[in-house]
């Protein structure tokens, strides 16, 4: 089960929460990208990144000169899959039909060689799973240019909408069009590299995406 501490209750819309830690899972394990909120010198900053999980544990990494994952305390992370714009018979009533997750920890740099190596890998995967394995890994100097932050999956709520509007009663007689605009993301024909060398064919785990 999900946890169920002051931050992760949902105070409004509580039917559209889930309770089971599959469900935020299949959240994360579906997305590309999330959005990390941290608190850069009593500011706050939002950025989007690459992420990888492994079991209950999420990664990212960036640059060792980025001020943006010099991360102290606490961060947030949230991923968010867009899937249909509710529309309405009532301005007040549109909505949108969406999967979401939000996770609350204490970022920690990865400093265990074997652990960094294996973020590097989710992050890799989650984007282009099977690319890992096809091409070279990397070497010393590049470890020594990239961060890489953990953060833990046990303080994470999840919220999904589905379905057409809920308007009210008196309002299903307008004459108004009411309903789902769906939205998806499809991936397009892979577009080669200029400088790929000649024979060198889409990979199967490309090519079948």
């Amino acid at each position: 089960m999900l946890s169920t501490t002051p931050r992760t209750t949902l105070g409004r819309s509580k039917d559209r929460g889930r309770t089971d830690r599959a469900d935020l899972y299949a959240v994360l394990d579906a997305g590309l990208i999330c959005h990390l909120g941290v608190v850069r010198d009593g500011a706050p900053m939002v950025i989007p990144t690459g992420y990888g999980r492994i079991g209950d544990t999420l990664y990212v990494h960036g640059s060792t000169g980025a001020s943006s994952l010099r991360i102290s305390g606490e961060v947030c992370v949230t991923v968010t899959h867009l899937d249909g714009i509710v529309l309405a018979r009532s301005a007040f009533h549109h909505s949108v039909n969406y999967r979401s997750a939000m996770i609350y920890g204490t970022a920690r740099a990865v400093d265990d060689p074997d652990e960094r190596m294996a973020g590097l890998r989710a992050v890799t995967e989650q984007l282009a799973p099977g690319q890992w394995d096809t091409v070279r890994l990397p070497d010393r100097k590049e470890m020594a240019k990239t961060t890489v932050v953990a953060i833990s999956l046990a303080e994470a709520s999840v919220k999904v909408r589905q379905g057409p509007p809920n308007d009210d009663d008196e309002d299903y007689a307008l004459p108004v069009w009411a309903g789902v605009l769906p939205l998806r993301v499809e991936w397009g024909t892979p577009v080669p590299d200029p400088k790929l060398a000649p024979g060198i064919e889409v990979p199967k785990h490309i090519a079948e995406r």
